[in-house]
């Protein structure tokens, strides 16, 4: 773990003291003593350094924050070469993560859904017209303010046009969190834009409903569900949302990104002129309580999961001769 008190000084930043500390990282609130100004250093465990994956994920996120300068997006200062250890200096927000709000509340009344969920599209789009795209999106990493401001924050996974693609190694990050990744990355595909928008998706559903649209035992299980089943409609769970609501959802949970959403800015159109959205006559509406689960694909799901590993093996030992 990191360890560092409340009143040392770390370069030019006086720390204030521990914020939060997760299998990553410590992150702290300090103050730089040049400016005055507030400020979360971000400081990684000594076991995420020595490793290669976790340390790329921690360099991936510094070097996207850098660049990105959004009012929705968490701005990573530029960092100072001659630092005396490795930590990341981000600005200082006063707020909660999404996820503390919906353990408190359980559910959101429409109006604050949607207002957080046209936060979140504002920001995804200014993200992925400059070539990034988040592919870890979910309330965990969603900062919300008094005002219902929002802030993306975590970009360890996010894919950058013209980076380098992440190697077999970082195989299992990329699959994101097993209640907001989308069918097309449960399917073994890298994701892209579309799949940012389905899981704001998700989240404006279950900001909605007060849960998840896809369940199960497991994180298998709840993949395999959103492959071949379709949620509880939003408006069977709580009357008061407008058919028009339900539709937007419905619209970014498609199953095939092709029908999805074609931009983030498409669905804070929707949102933002939902008497203007027309409502489909969809078969989700009634064959939700039909539960497949087809033994077959359970399956050939598991045996494609289980064989991961032969393949990379293989990868490896072919490289390694050939090199």
């Amino acid at each position: 773990m990191s360890h560092i008190a409340p009143g040392e000084q770390l370069d030019h930043y006086r720390i204030d003291g521990l914020v939060a500390r997760s299998g990553m990282a410590s992150i702290f609130r300090a103050t730089d003593s040049r400016t005055g100004r507030k400020v979360a250093i971000k400081i990684p465990h000594p076991e995420v350094e020595s490793d290669p994956v976790s340390f790329d994920r921690f360099r991936r996120e510094q070097d996207i924050g850098t660049k990105l300068d959004h009012p929705g997006v968490m701005k990573v200062l530029p960092q100072d070469p001659e630092r005396s250890q490795v930590y990341m200096a981000m600005e200082w927000v006063n707020g909660r993560l999404l996820r503390e709000i919906l353990k408190d509340q359980g559910k959101l009344p429409p109006e604050r859904a949607v207002k957080i969920a046209l936060g979140i599209g504002d920001a995804l789009d200014y993200i992925h017209r400059n070539g990034i795209v988040h592919r870890d999106l979910k309330p965990e990493n969603i900062m919300v303010d008094a005002d219902d401001r929002v802030k993306l924050i975590d970009f360890g996974i996010a894919g950058q046009e013209g980076a380098r693609r992440l190697t077999f190694a970082k195989l299992s990050q990329l699959m994101g969190t097993p209640d907001y990744i989308s069918p097309e990355q449960v399917k073994g595909k890298r994701g892209d834009a579309r799949s940012d928008i389905y899981a704001l998706g998700v989240m404006l559903y279950e900001m909605l409903t007060g849960e998840v649209p896809f369940h199960g035992a497991n994180a298998f299980a709840i993949m395999n569900d959103r492959l071949v089943n379709n949620p509880v409609p939003p408006r069977e769970l709580d009357a008061g949302i407008s058919p028009q609501l339900q539709e937007i959802v419905y619209r970014a949970l498609e199953r095939d990104p092709k029908n999805r959403y074609g931009s983030a800015h498409e669905l804070a159109w929707d949102l933002a002129h939902q008497d203007q959205v027309g409502v489909s006559e969809r078969s989700e509406l009634h064959d939700w309580k039909h539960r497949r689960s087809p033994l077959h694909r359970q399956v050939l799901f598991y045996l494609m999961l289980a064989a991961i590993p032969i393949v990379v093996f293989g990868l490896l030992l072919y490289v390694a001769r050939h090199s």
